[in-house]
């Protein structure tokens, strides 16, 4: 039998007050009603509803049992519901806030594939490295790198590991020499990323355990790009994501150093109000960045 059937017309009768008119809401004659609620009674080896001429009424049992068969045709509507926004096309505004660097250098191609697919779709991109408010400024999605904010309102969840790299121009290296350990890094200028709250404090992965250190140098700024140009203009060493100084190492305008104490992964995150219901078109974009930034790592 269909046990789903079945439910749904023991919980009608019982709402309904009778197979008469439980039969007229649900489209189908009262025999088949009756039909549906005696063979689950006889899958559940159980009688759920009293009959008589005048009125129906759930046994002790069969009113317990509505209540779970409530609760079960909800989460089944939930799911179906959640297969049918699977199964349809993003439609709408996408309101996206992510950082500038980031954005410029990695996300933009992702983004303009996602809106190639999706012609309906429309998208408003904002590029910023400040912290913001997700909810109060109307975002559906919020893309950050490094420490999510910490809010009941909001959900994180992470997407994927950004590798990080140490570098310097060689025109540095050969005057300041070469760090072979991490505690060589204290005699060397470093460049902060001016928007982390502990930009002085780095995190290396050692060979054998993780090395917490504290750098210095003169020259502090919030934009990624900022500080590999100031990198190569030979200002010291700087930590920044692999994305931003991959093609200056590619070009040798950049050395990595220290590669047996890489730093510590930043993780991409993707925030959104907790109180929404998460719409196709946010589902389908974390599915896409997810996808291209997570890979195998």
């Amino acid at each position: 039998m269909d046990k789903f059937a079945g439910l749904r017309a023991f919980v009608q009768v019982v709402e309904a007050g009778g197979f008469a008119a439980a039969a007229r809401q649900m489209g189908l004659s009262r025999s088949t009603v009756n039909r549906l609620v005696i063979e689950l009674e006889d899958a559940l080896g159980v009688q759920l509803l009293q009959r008589s001429t005048r009125r129906v009424s759930p046994t002790v049992m069969g009113g317990a049992f509505c209540d779970r068969a409530r609760a079960i045709l909800a989460d089944l509507a939930e799911a179906e519901q959640a297969v049918a926004q699977l199964q349809a096309e993003p439609k709408g505004t996408l309101r996206l806030n992510a950082p500038m660097s980031f954005g410029t250098m990695a996300l933009a191609p992702a983004i303009a594939q996602f809106a190639a697919q999706y012609p309906d779709l429309q998208i408003q991109l904002t590029l910023e490295d400040r912290q913001i408010d997700p909810i109060a400024e109307g975002y559906d999605l919020t893309l950050r790198i490094g420490e999510p904010p910490s809010a009941a309102s909001l959900v994180v969840q992470q997407l994927a590991q950004m590798p990080m790299l140490l570098c310097a121009s060689p025109s540095y290296l050969i005057q300041r020499g070469e760090p072979r350990v991490p505690a060589d890094l204290k005699a060397h200028a470093c460049l902060h990323y001016g928007h982390f709250a502990n930009q002085s404090e780095w995190l290396l992965q050692g060979p054998n355990s993780p090395h917490r250190l504290q750098v210095q140098g003169r020259f502090c700024a919030n934009n990624g790009e900022v500080l590999r140009d100031g990198a190569i203009a030979g200002l010291g060493i700087v930590m920044l994501p692999e994305f931003i100084v991959s093609a200056a190492i590619a070009s040798s305008q950049l050395q990595p150093v220290l590669r047996d104490y890489p730093p510590a992964p930043l993780m991409l995150c993707a925030i959104y109000p907790a109180n929404r219901h998460l719409s196709v078109k946010v589902q389908r974009l974390m599915q896409v960045l997810g996808d291209r930034f997570g890979g195998d790592r």
